[in-house]
This record gives structure tokens, C-alpha cells and sequence, in this order.
């Protein structure tokens, strides 16, 4: 996928939402499940709001597409419709385009969640890779638009049997506050481990004595064996114990 740009769509790009839309339907068709149906002048809205990512070739030939939707006064944030032509499937793009649009919207609207329902298996992967959780379906958007939507998938109906509570889809969710707490806890452990390693243990009496009996629990393990005549191999072992 060298040759091909991913980028933030814009205006100009306006005259793809037709191509896109037929091949959303087409690809959920396909598929024989449902995503949520656009319509071309939903797609031309997001781009020209700059809230869609759009993958091309140097021509100028459509590859790919994504946009972001934003629920609950911008509480939560979906990167929504996911879609490749088919002659760029597998070839990587889909990952950089969700790379790309989950940049776009954490510059957005860093304070969001950002979530997403799907039954691939590459783009929950893809998802995985950016820091998506999954989750119940409880822990998503309450909007009532955004639920609307899924009324073109083949398993709405799935979907209100079951209360919203969970469907054919996987949730997924990325939130950065506790991607934040996360990292924060993973800096405090690096700094303990750093600071605890980079002491002179021959200089620090206490640290110097735990390592010491750490040492002899593990060497009286693996050194305390019997010979054949059923002695114990002492002398070996107390030369080795304090080698060092």
C-alpha cells in the first residue's frame, strides 16, 4: 500500500460519497450482516465537516473510507463505516485507515470515549491494536440515534429482542481516561523498577542481604541433589554461593 494517501477527506471529495455508499451496501450484503445505511449526502456532510478519513490513489481511484459520529453532546465518539474497495482488501489499508480516523477524532475530541460495534475479526484486531477494550453494550452511547441506525441491519430485530443488551456485534471501547490512569501506573512501576536496579546492592545493606537470600533459595533448589552415594554436594554448592 505504498502508493496509497490516507488522509482527512475534505469538500473536494465529495463526488466519491456515491461510490462509497454502493459499496457499503454491497459489502454488508455480502457478508450477510448489517451495518448502519448512509445515505451520499450523510457522507458529503462529514466531509465537508472534516470528520472522515478517505484513502485514494495517486489517479485519483477511490480506495477506502471512515467517519467519525459524536454522541451525548460529544460524550462518546464512533469511527463508523468502515469500508475498502474490494481490490484493496488485505492489503493493509483498512489498518491505516482506522489509525488515521482514531487520530482524527482523539484530536476532535480528546475528552470523548470512543466506541464501535462489528463482527469482522480484522477490524476488532485493528481495534485491539489502537487500545479498544471490548465491552457490554451497556457501556456505550444511551443515544437514541445513534440505535436508530442499526434499524437497516439484518439483526435488529436480534438486537431489540435482546433489549440492546447485546447482539451479533462485538462492543468495543477506548476511553482515555483510563488509558491515561493506565500509563500513569505503568510509569510509577517503570520508576520503582528503575530506581531499585540502578542501586549498588554492595552498597546498600539491606537491598544487599534480600539479594543474598533470594540467591540461597534458589541455589539450595537447584543444588541439592544427591550423589549416588546419597551425599550432598556441599562443597560445591558453598563455592558457588559466595562466588560472588
Amino acid at each position: 500500500m505504498e502508493n496509497i494517501i490516507v488522509r482527512a477527506a475534505t469538500a473536494a471529495d465529495i463526488h466519491y460519497a456515491e461510490t462509497i455508499t454502493n459499496e457499503m451496501a454491497e459489502s454488508a450484503k455480502a457478508r450477510g450482516t448489517g451495518i448502519a445505511k448512509r445515505s451520499p449526502d450523510y457522507i458529503k456532510q462529514k466531509m465537508e465537516e472534516g470528520k472522515a478519513v478517505i484513502a485514494l490513489m495517486p489517479d485519483g481511484s477511490w480506495v477506502g473510507f471512515c467517519y467519525i459520529e459524536s454522541w451525548e453532546h460529544e460524550k462518546f465518539v464512533a469511527n463508523s463505516g468502515l469500508i475498502v474497495s474490494p481490490p484493496f482488501r488485505k492489503s493493509g489499508v483498512a489498518t491505516e485507515i482506522k489509525r488515521k480516523v482514531f487520530e482524527l477524532s482523539r484530536e476532535k475530541y480528546p475528552d470523548a470515549k470512543i466506541f464501535g460495534l462489528t463482527t469482522g475479526l480484522a477490524v476488532m484486531k485493528i481495534n485491539s491494536d489502537l487500545g479498544y477494550e471490548p465491552v457490554t453494550y451497556n457501556q456505550l452511547t444511551n443515544d437514541e440515534q445513534f440505535w436508530k441506525g442499526c434499524q437497516s441491519c439484518v439483526n435488529y430485530e436480534i438486537l431489540m429482542s435482546k433489549n440492546r443488551q447485546n447482539c451479533m456485534c462485538t462492543a468495543m471501547l477506548y476511553d482515555p481516561v483510563e488509558k491515561a490512569k493506565e500509563l500513569e501506573l505503568k510509569k510509577h512501576h517503570e520508576a520503582r523498577a528503575e530506581n531499585f536496579w540502578g542501586r549498588d546492592l554492595r552498597n546498600d545493606n539491606k537491598v544487599f542481604d534480600r539479594w543474598v537470600r533470594f540467591k540461597q533459595f534458589v541455589l539450595l533448589k537447584g543444588w541439592k541433589k544427591k550423589e549416588d552415594d546419597g551425599a550432598v554436594k556441599k562443597n560445591s554448592f558453598l563455592s558457588f554461593l559466595f562466588f560472588w
